[in-house]
């Protein structure tokens, strides 16, 4: 294949997800595309970069100092959603079942990866919470052993001072047959089932 192809392939190849049948399907698409379109993208890609930062508050993708969420009056100032990265946010607003504000802490502890308190922004929550009149501090991070030790160690700071601390309900997924669940995931389900 001729190098500039290649180089192409290669590249998308390291984004997540990406394999190389992937990254030739993209890679051959934008070969025939229109160059506008292709410029567009390469636009677009690089705009990110330059126009999106962290909000100053939660540290949400933003393109000010707040990010939508957080400059929002109508938001519930006294509920904080705890999240690993950014990109969680999204897929809790798409429910619309949640009005409060978010923190993100950059990743979970976690010690094979080289991951500690340090490196994550739980000193920052913890001040948010302190200054902003919390009432209640959600844990939605990942149903993985990261995860626990991270909402574990959150938890632990959290409750003296007094904030009800809480954790989103885990368990089968919807459509997902019970013979495929393992043991610790419906145990999950069944300490968090609800009434009806």
């Amino acid at each position: 294949m001729i190098p500039p192809l290649e180089e192409l392939i290669e590249r998308l190849k390291a984004l997540p997800g990406i394999g190389r049948k992937s990254a030739e399907r993209v890679t051959f698409y934008l070969l025939n595309a229109p160059s506008e379109e292709v410029a567009h993208l390469a636009e677009a890609i690089g705009r990110i970069k330059t126009a999106v930062r962290h909000c100053d508050r939660c540290y949400n993708f933003a393109i000010g100092e707040l990010c939508d969420i957080c400059a929002n009056p109508k938001r519930d100032r006294k509920t904080i959603c705890v999240v690993g990265q950014p990109w969680e946010i999204l897929k809790i607003e798409r429910t619309a079942e949640y009005r409060g504000l978010y923190h993100v802490l950059g990743g979970l502890i976690s010690p094979m990866d080289d991951v500690g308190v340090a490196d994550l922004r739980i000193s920052e929550l913890i001040e948010r919470i302190k200054k902003e009149a919390v009432e209640e501090v959600i844990l939605a991070l990942e149903p993985k052993l990261e995860g626990e030790i991270t909402g574990m160690h959150i938890a632990s700071l959290v409750k003296p001072l007094g904030v009800r601390i809480s954790q989103i309900a885990q368990g089968i997924p919807v459509g997902r047959d019970l013979e495929f669940a393992d043991e610790v995931t419906l145990g999950r389900a069944l300490r968090g089932r609800i009434e009806l």
